[in-house]
């Protein structure tokens, strides 16, 4: 009889999805194993119909030409149309079909210029490359199950000049359900990502290196595949670019972030509105709500689900009535972005750029920075503060604290919590000629509470 040790080493690779493209234009979240793949929930009909209005990108015997190819990146599966040769409307008239396993995922169309048909005039590259005409991108979810969409998209680049309209692509699509309405609803309450993700979660730099890995593996497969697909291709239909900096987009965040607090401004300019009694009937219904939240607190939940019920029910009015939405150039600010930005945005790393250039770039930076530091101090600040209120770095400001805190307890202990709501709403809904136009007690305390601001050398 034999008797030894068996090494046995269990490999989980195949329960994670490595990502090769941007996470907000990502088209699969399924696990690289595919005994791990679940059933697609419909599927993505595209027709690649032509382009119009294409503007000339090379020059050829003295004459102007495009030599137009279409590519469209869905999941795993990649299409390319064949090459239209010196036309400046290309048709093609393709169809293609792709398997939807997640409708919260994106269809990426890109038209090129291939660089390889003719002989251009100039000097020569042995390295030429395809050039890029503009990408459409579409959103899986916002497709009507059955319906076809048929419209004309422009194609945009940016170029050291600026956005430059390279033309329009027009496209069809439709979306098929294949599986029962409850289960593409229940898609929605899944995992976005396959479950290793969540059990032994990879970190962001794992992530962003197996990305770069995985973008070169693709660029590599599709380099070898017939009709080819060139390096420079793969990585603009990846987004492999995306991650750069650029003060265009952090302008843009900026003013997406404006907008989202917006909403949250308007509700506090309506309760310093209602406060304020400058509609004194709508104040007084407000008072009446109070009273009757604050005596029947069951309804508190179903009056704040009913609200958001009827603001959903009202701007469905106001719903987007744009067949299928697109890059919109107003929210990338691509119209008014300064050029010096833009050549910023467009070098490469290391930078190619002049040492004056890099210098007056590099200031520039330093006083953004400056700005940032102001802002993260003032956070900082913040937070020390309320840290303050029990560590005793003040002994005063700490002993009112908590001697408060005492007597707040023992009254909250003594009267109806009822009462206490009742009477804190109408203290804070009081008619302005009642209120002092100076800050409360309780802001006054806390900015007389200490920071470490002033330990920082």
């Amino acid at each position: 009889m034999y008797t030894g040790r068996l090494r046995v080493r269990l490999c989980f690779d195949g329960g994670y999805h490595v990502m090769d493209e941007a996470a907000h234009v990502c088209s699969d979240y399924r696990p690289t194993a595919r005994q791990l793949w679940k059933p697609p929930v419909g599927t993505v009909e595209l027709g690649i119909i032509g382009c119009k209005n294409l503007i000339p990108v090379k020059t050829v015997n003295g004459k102007g030409c495009t030599d137009a190819y279409c590519v469209a990146k869905y999941g795993s599966k990649w299409v390319r149309t064949r090459t239209v040769c010196d036309s400046l409307e290309p048709r093609w008239n393709e169809q293609y079909t792709f398997k939807v396993f997640d409708p919260c995922t994106v269809l990426s169309i890109g038209v090129f210029d291939s660089s390889g048909v003719f002989e251009t005039d100039g000097p020569r590259d042995a390295t030429r490359l395809d050039l890029r005409i503009g990408k459409v991108s579409v959103r899986i979810s916002t497709l009507t199950t059955g319906r076809v969409y048929k419209h004309t998209y422009p194609l945009s680049v940016l170029s050291p000049a600026g956005l430059k309209k390279m033309g329009e692509v027009e496209i069809a699509i439709r979306f098929a359900r294949v599986s029962p309405t409850l289960d593409l609803v229940h898609v929605y309450s899944q995992p976005l990502l396959p479950l290793m993700h969540h059990i032994k979660p990879l970190g962001v730099g794992q992530q962003d290196m197996l990305r770069r890995v995985a973008v070169n593996l693709v660029a590599a497969y599709l380099s070898r595949s017939e009709p080819p697909l060139g390096r420079e291709t793969v990585l603009y239909m990846l987004d492999a670019d995306s991650q750069g900096f650029s003060m265009r987009k952090v302008r843009a965040n900026y003013f997406r972030i404006i907008n989202v607090v917006a909403g949250v401004m308007d509700i506090v300019g309506w309760i310093n509105d209602t406060r304020s009694w400058k509609k004194p009937m709508a104040t007084i219904l407000v008072h009446a709500l109070l009273v009757l939240l604050v005596w029947f607190p069951d309804l508190i939940i179903p009056t704040l689900l009913f609200y958001v019920f009827a603001i959903g029910a009202w701007n469905y009015r106001f719903r987007s009535r744009v067949p299928l939405q697109h890059f919109d150039p107003k929210l990338s600010l691509a119209d008014t972005v300064d050029l010096d930005e833009l050549d910023e945005e467009i070098d490469m790393v290391p930078s190619s750029r002049s040492y004056e250039v890099v210098r007056a770039t590099y200031d520039k930076l330093r006083t953004l920075g400056a700005r940032v530091q102001t802002v993260l101090g003032d956070f900082a600040t913040q937070g020390e503060r309320v840290q303050a209120l029990v560590t005793w770095r003040n002994p005063r400001a700490t002993g009112i604290f908590v001697g408060l805190c005492l007597v707040v307890a023992m009254v909250l202990y003594l009267v109806p919590s009822k009462m206490v709501a009742m009477a804190f709403g109408f203290y804070y809904l009081r008619h302005p000629i009642f209120r002092d136009r100076t800050p409360s007690p309780a802001v006054s305390f806390m900015r007389r509470l200490p920071s470490l601001s002033d330990q920082l050398l």
